[in-house]
C-alpha cells in the first residue's frame, strides 16, 4: 500500500468533517481596530512626505481608515462591557463608567474626523472645546479600564501584560503622531491574545 492510497478514506466511509469556527464580532473588532489605526499612521506619513498634511488621496484614505478604526474600538468597548458584566456583575458601576467614557471619547474622535474629511461640517458644527480637550483622554482611559478588568477578572481573557502594552501605544501616539504605526502595532499585539467564550456571541 502506498502512502497515497493510505491517505484515502475507506470506500463508503463518510468524508472527514471540517469544522470552521466563525470569528465573533468582538474578536474581529479587537484585531481590525488596531490594524486600521496602524494603516492610518502609514497613510499619514505618506501624506506628510511633501512637508504638509492636508486634503488629498492619502489624507482622505487615512482618515477614512481612522474613522472605521474608532468605530470598531467603540464596538470593542460595548462588547467588552457585555462580557465583563457577565463575568463580574459586582463591578457593574466601574464597567459601565469605563464603557461610557470610551464611547464619549470615541464619539469625539468621530466628530473631529468627519470635520477633517468634510470642511463644511467642521465649520457648521465644530466640536465643543471641552470635548476637544478631554475626548481623547476619555477614550484612552475608558478603553484601558475595560482592558484592565478583562485581564484581571476571572476568567482572564487577556494576559496581564496586555493593558500596559496598550498604554505604551497610547503614550507613543500622544507624544508624536508619527508614531501612529508603532502605536497601532503595539495595541494589535496586546489585543491579539484576547480569549472569548460564549458570552460575547
Amino acid at each position: 500500500m502506498t502512502a497515497t492510497s493510505a491517505a484515502r478514506p475507506a470506500r463508503g466511509a463518510p468524508p472527514p468533517r471540517v469544522t470552521v469556527r466563525a470569528i465573533s464580532p468582538l474578536r474581529l473588532a479587537a484585531v481590525a481596530a488596531p490594524v486600521l489605526l496602524l494603516l492610518y499612521g502609514i497613510f499619514r506619513l505618506a501624506d506628510g512626505l511633501d512637508g504638509d498634511h492636508g486634503p488629498g488621496w492619502a489624507w482622505n484614505t487615512g482618515h477614512s481608515l481612522f474613522l472605521v478604526s474608532i468605530v470598531l474600538f467603540a464596538g470593542l468597548a460595548v462588547g467588552l462591557r457585555r462580557v465583563l458584566l457577565s463575568d463580574a456583575p459586582r463591578l457593574r458601576p466601574l464597567t459601565n463608567t469605563a464603557a461610557v467614557a470610551a464611547l464619549v471619547g470615541a464619539a469625539s474622535f468621530v466628530w473631529v474626523i468627519l470635520g477633517d474629511l468634510f470642511a463644511g461640517l467642521a465649520d457648521a458644527a465644530p466640536l465643543p472645546d471641552p470635548l476637544f480637550a478631554v475626548g481623547p483622554l476619555l477614550f484612552q482611559l475608558g478603553v484601558l479600564a475595560l482592558l484592565i478588568q478583562t485581564a484581571t477578572t476571572r476568567p482572564r481573557r487577556l494576559p496581564l501584560w496586555a493593558p500596559p502594552l496598550v498604554l505604551l501605544g497610547f503614550v507613543g501616539i500622544a507624544a508624536n503622531l508619527d508614531l501612529l504605526p508603532v502605536g497601532g502595532a503595539l495595541i494589535f499585539a496586546a489585543l491579539l491574545p484576547l480569549r472569548l467564550g460564549t458570552a460575547d456571541t
